[in-house]
């Protein structure tokens, strides 16, 4: 990047420059070509960076926890008429706790998290809206059709039930080392590129609202259903309309398809494509009453996993975000059953509907093998090495010769050390000053390894 994050560098501007930059070029070009432009910023995963103007704004908004959040959000969810109005406000999980268990010299930290990504959200939306003003200036927003999609597959619970300051640290195993005095002490650098934080659990779970669960529990709509806005003026006639049709993340492709009246390609640069499995969501912009066309919809995530079909849900979580540990057996796993109606998964039937849960159940199987879901692997943190996970690795052996001037080195381009006795060998020339600097190092400031010469060691 030209400036440093001190000089004012966000990559969310960034990349909207750059952006705008494409379409305007395009147009200056091919002013008669259609564009595509698939735009998905860094924000607002963690960690959470935003000038603190833009977090600033919400000082005080956030200081009666999240529980309370959670019923003013389904109450302006209903309001707004994005839910229906007979929706429940699930029962938060036993695992995360509620925000008076929390302890009152934390609070102020746990407040600020929220404060921040509030802030974080609202500087993203800014650039989008950017984006859209640079689209409508060129004079063809009202041919263009966007999808706005805000969400992760459900806001992530991975930052523990207290939040982090770093998050790598966590995703290390070592929370522990972020006690309450170390978060306060740092509560003024939270935000800022001096941290790589992320909010507590309990925010994830009310951003989820009215949902059970959070990012990563694709078993529960909480970590699958996101909000979306469709616009495209000149091949919508309804406005401002909500549509409750069941519709899955690889429908887009279908409908852009669709709309711009291109096929579906067989082959890519001589490669033969799978068939396309989307559904084009066209049929319900003009028609609020439409019957469904797309039916059944396996979802499954770190082996989370349901099955929806007809409006029915099975659905059983194997494991929470912010657990590193070993898992039970799948055969310990717990279904829940879900009836059409039930919009926010409140009431669980499987106790009364064993018959209706069976039947969910041999069809989740059936969908995962058809669609190559199995076998099921809960393994998490082994799989963050490529080659127990089965993945394609640049560097193998078991020694590697790095040389002077080499910079940027990745953790996919240094041979793999997680987990494993090594060693690191250095050939310095001392000048007769004696030597002081970096020798190696590999990461940054919030997690990796530095080797280095310092007062004759």
């Amino acid at each position: 990047p030209e400036r440093t994050p001190e000089e004012g560098y966000h990559l969310t501007e960034d990349m909207t420059d750059r952006a705008i930059a494409w379409v305007r070029q395009q147009k200056a070009l091919m002013p008669d070509k259609p564009f595509f432009v698939y735009f998905a910023p860094g924000a607002t995963h963690a960690p959470h960076h935003v000038p603190a103007e833009w977090s600033d704004r919400y000082r005080g908004a956030f200081d009666d926890g999240w529980d309370a959040l959670r019923e003013r959000t389904l109450a302006r969810q209903k309001e707004l008429g994005i839910v229906p109005p007979e929706a429940e406000l699930t029962a938060r999980p036993a695992e995360i706790p509620g925000w008076d268990e929390m302890p009152d010299d934390l609070k102020p930290v746990l407040a600020r998290q929220m404060e921040i990504y509030a802030g974080f959200l609202e500087h993203t939306d800014h650039h989008v809206g950017r984006l859209v003003d640079a689209i409508a200036d060129l004079g063809v927003l009202e041919n263009t059709l966007v999808y706005y999609i805000v969400g992760d597959n459900g806001a992530s619970a991975e930052g523990t039930p207290t939040g982090c300051f770093n998050e790598l640290i966590v995703l290390n195993g070592a929370a522990g080392l972020e006690t309450t005095e170390f978060m306060t002490s740092r509560i003024d650098d939270f935000g800022t590129p001096r941290a790589y934080n992320h909010y507590a659990v309990g925010w994830a779970h009310a951003m989820d609202t009215p949902y059970q669960w959070t990012k990563q529990v694709a078993s529960h709509w909480g970590g699958t259903r996101n909000g979306t806005v469709v616009h495209w003026p000149a091949g919508i006639r309804a406005k401002g309309e909500v549509r409750a049709n069941f519709h899955h993340v690889i429908d887009i492709a279908a409908t852009v398809l669709d709309v711009a009246g291109v096929p579906h390609p067989k082959t890519v640069h001589g490669v033969e494509q799978m068939p396309l499995h989307g559904v084009s969501m066209s049929y319900t912009f003009d028609d609020g009453a439409a019957a469904d066309r797309r039916t059944r919809q396996y979802f499954e995530m770190f082996c989370n996993r349901g099955i929806y079909d007809e409006g029915w849900t099975a659905v059983t979580r194997h494991s929470v975000p912010w657990v590193m540990e070993e898992l039970p057996p799948f055969a310990d796993d717990v279904w829940e059953l879900y009836a059409p109606g039930d919009w926010t998964q409140s009431h669980d039937l499987a106790a009364e509907e064993p018959e209706k849960l069976a039947e969910l159940q041999a069809l989740f199987l059936e969908e995962a093998r058809k669609y190559n879901v199995l076998p099921l692997d809960d393994r998490r943190v082994e799989r963050f090495d490529p080659a127990q996970a089965g993945r394609p690795q640049l560097v193998r052996g078991k020694s590697q010769v790095l040389f002077g001037g080499m910079g940027r080195l990745t953790e996919s381009s240094i041979i793999p050390l997680k987990n494993r006795s090594h060693a690191i060998t250095a050939e310095v020339v001392v000048p007769d000053g004696g030597a002081r600097g970096v020798i190696l190092s590999q990461g940054g400031s919030f997690g990796g390894f530095v080797v280095y010469a310092k007062d004759g060691r």
